[in-house]
């Protein structure tokens, strides 16, 4: 297995692949079912294989995730770029894995950034992402308040996550916006058509989040049974009766591009994700040990053209049945 290559985001530069973190706090399976142990020893594997970009928000575990990460990066700060995320605000939605209502007004912005470096327990983070867009709150207002904390030490670069282009644009003229993260992967094509585009334009790189599709791409989950109690998948669309399905059926043939390359189906589609450009760095979620090692063995798959063509090909853009979401309201598509 060879190291982790490197991405750059904007000025900032990462592990291509990042380590994903709100799985080890919140939203697939129960709380009884979750080992902090195994979870700080995965946060701790990824660094020692060189995924050193680590991503958390102040939702994730109504705050518990910042917390489990600070205690698995102490001593090990300096190793890692940090990011967070706020702008999500804790509703019995967000328990059950559905967003919560939406707050990036410049007041909860100054709040945020001091209770996350708390909970973190360090003086900054690299990277800062606005998690949602206000629709109540000028761009401008969000960004110009997390400004001020870049200003005061607080933060190194900020981002945005689920931003259209028009809003992108509009963020990066108060200040720059280093990375845009939004759900990116073999069945969530959307940003290529406008985002990425945008993105690439103005020097800003892309973080996809979900590049696994919430773990569909991997290939394991047979049926929606297979979620236990209080998974959020069960909540979403593409889970749910004829969708799920036809999404199966799509991964059956991406498990048939694997296999053929001596990989899983996980790793293929993460290749897929790294050959998409050096601006790119996805951040697949685990909470195990054995399945990080697994993703980070996605660098060490070289694909071709072909390679490229065919996956398009038995898995081309809108082919997902379902949405993400059931409620699609707070994602900014405003152009």
């Amino acid at each position: 297995m060879r190291a982790v290559k490197s991405a750059h985001l904007g000025e900032l530069t990462v592990s291509a692949l990042g380590l994903g973190c709100m799985g080890m706090s919140q939203a697939y399976g129960p709380p009884e079912d979750r080992d902090e142990t195994e979870s700080i020893a995965t946060v701790h594997r990824a660094i020692e294989l060189g995924c050193t970009f680590m991503d958390t928000a102040d939702i994730y575990g109504l705050g518990a995730n910042e917390e489990l990460v600070g205690r698995a990066l102490k001593g090990k700060r300096d190793e890692v770029v940090l990011a967070t995320k706020f702008g999500l605000l804790p509703s019995e939605g967000v328990a059950r894995g559905a967003p919560g209502a939406i707050d990036g007004s410049p007041a909860h912005a100054r709040e945020a950034i001091d209770a996350s470096l708390q909970r973190l327990g360090v003086d900054h983070v690299d990277l800062w992402y606005l998690h949602r867009v206000d629709k109540n709150t000028p761009i401008e207002e969000s960004v110009g308040a997390m400004a001020e904390a870049v200003a005061a030490g607080k933060v190194r670069y900020l981002g945005l996550s689920e931003a259209s282009p028009a809003t992108i644009r509009r963020a990066h003229g108060v200040h720059p916006i280093t990375a845009v993260q939004s759900e990116w992967s073999l069945w969530t094509r959307d940003p290529e058509a406008a985002v990425l585009p945008a993105c690439r334009e103005l020097g800003i790189g892309f973080v996809p989040f979900s590049p696994l599709g919430r773990g569909f791409l991997s290939g394991d989950l047979k049926s929606p049974d297979d979620f236990p109690k209080g998974d959020m998948r069960k909540a979403l669309p593409r889970f749910q009766g004829e969708n799920f399905q036809r999404n199966l059926d799509l991964v059956e043939k991406v498990k048939e591009l694997a296999a053929s390359k001596g990989c899983t189906a996980s790793q293929l589609a993460l290749a897929w994700l790294l050959a998409q450009g050096d601006d790119v760095a996805p951040i697949p979620g685990t909470k195990a040990r054995v399945r990080l090692e697994e993703n980070i063995g996605a660098a060490d798959i070289t694909l071709s053209a072909e390679d490229l063509a065919a996956i398009d090909a038995v898995f081309p853009p809108d082919a997902a049945a379902g949405p993400r979401y059931a409620d699609m309201s707070h994602v900014d598509v405003s152009e």
